[in-house]
């Protein structure tokens, strides 16, 4: 018998119980919707983390206090006391291949402005550490050198700051705002930057420079952290090799002594959490893919009901020369038809669904065409498997057996 003939006797099979073909589709509907849609989502979050942190420099390399006591637990943060100016000073002069750097002093507290305060940050930082970051001023100036030297008592102010201490809309340029107890002259608004892909808010902070903020606010001669760039994002690694070795001489530790800092490069950060993105896409993939399964088991279910069903008109077709072959291949065609057709519907709620994420959401999606493809295949591997046992079971009936079946 033509194949032509065969897809047409299932489509009619196939009409003559719509409710229940559509039924069973649903389970290959759901999952193929979610695998396009989670993939969608990953490829969509991935592309939204290289294109943050590469909007603070590719090139950037973060130097980090870290505790190499033996016998304790290592920890890696603020509270650790190990960066000094003496740090920066030397990697200045010995570090060939960093272009920029620049301390960094951390200290939370309350900004007040008259009857308005706000729980934020102060950032003590030299003016390189705008251009590292890739920061910029929307008014007004950045502090200079001078201001460094004589540790002034002047900052910048995020737009979230600013919002929130001067709620009235007045013009912050020239106000003097408090940090805790210390004054602060707004010489500068940064341009704002929006949240994070970790949901921090990047327009919540104050800048000033560090001198003040270390003499003033935290009464410490250390750093929480070192910002620097290189040269070139080429040489990034050159770099790491300059700042580790400059810094086990200026920390003067021993060859048998581990570093007590950390550094990472954007690069490195960018690997790390595209890794961690891909696992997590994976896993939701994986867990969205038992749809197709449940989908396929439906499949089989319903052939299996269908050939009990159509025993007698099995039967009748055998006893008029119809080979299993052809029996076979039409059980089949029709398993295939059902897991083609809910793929085709799941792939169009899945693209719609990864359309109106984005705008509902604000998650940032990208459709794969990967994922299409793929899916396509699934659910057509998934109709032949699911549905060739019930079609076997089907073409070996006994054509007079199967014309006494009731």
């Amino acid at each position: 018998m033509k194949i032509i003939n065969l897809i047409r006797l299932a489509i009619r099979a196939l009409q003559r119980n719509k409710l229940r073909a559509l039924l069973t589709m649903l389970g290959i509907i759901i999952g193929v919707a979610s695998v396009i849609t989670m993939m969608s989502i990953g490829e969509g979050s991935k592309q939204s983390i290289n294109a943050s942190l590469s909007s603070m420099g590719s090139n950037m390399i973060t130097i980090m206090p870290f505790s190499n006591e033996p016998g304790g637990a290592r920890m890696m943060g603020s509270s650790l006391k190990t960066l000094t100016i003496k740090d920066v000073d030397a990697l200045k002069r010995n570090a060939a291949h960093i272009a920029q750097i620049s301390p960094l002093a951390n200290s939370s507290g309350q900004a007040i402005n008259g009857a308005s305060n706000w729980p934020t940050s102060i950032q003590g930082v030299s003016p390189e550490y705008l251009e590292i970051r890739k920061l910029s001023v929307q008014d007004g100036i950045v502090f200079s050198e001078q201001d460094v030297k004589t540790s002034a008592k002047v900052c910048l102010l995020g737009k979230t700051v600013v919002d929130n201490l001067f709620p009235n809309g007045e013009d912050p340029l020239g106000k003097i705002i408090r940090f805790g107890k210390i004054p602060f002259q707004v010489i500068g608004v940064l341009v704002p930057k929006g949240q994070s892909n970790f949901g921090q808010d990047q327009d919540d902070i104050i800048i000033a420079p560090y001198t003040t903020v270390q003499k003033r606010v935290l009464s410490s001669i250390y750093f929480n952290q070192i910002y620097a760039s290189a040269t070139t994002e080429a040489a990034s690694d050159e770099a790491v090799e300059e700042v580790n070795t400059t810094l086990r001489e200026t920390h003067r530790l021993r060859a048998d002594e581990e570093n007590d800092f950390q550094v990472r490069t954007q690069a490195e950060l960018m690997t790390m959490l595209n890794t961690t993105s891909s696992m997590m896409t994976a896993l939701l993939t994986a867990v969205a893919s038992i749809s197709l399964v449940i989908g396929g088991i439906g499949i089989m279910n319903i052939m299996y009901v269908s050939v009990t069903e159509r025993t007698r008109e099995i039967g009748l077709r055998m006893s008029i020369g119809a080979r299993g072959i052809d029996i076979l291949l039409q059980f089949l065609i029709e398993a295939i038809m059902i897991s083609i057709t809910g793929g085709v519907i799941g792939v169009i709620i899945g693209i719609s669904a990864a359309l109106i994420i984005p705008a509902t959401l604000n998650w940032p999606t990208i459709i794969s065409e990967f994922s299409i493809v793929i899916s396509f295949l699934v659910c057509a591997v998934t109709g032949i498997f699911f549905g060739y046992y019930p079609a076997v079971k089907a073409s070996r009936l006994d054509p007079i057996e199967a014309l006494r079946y009731e």
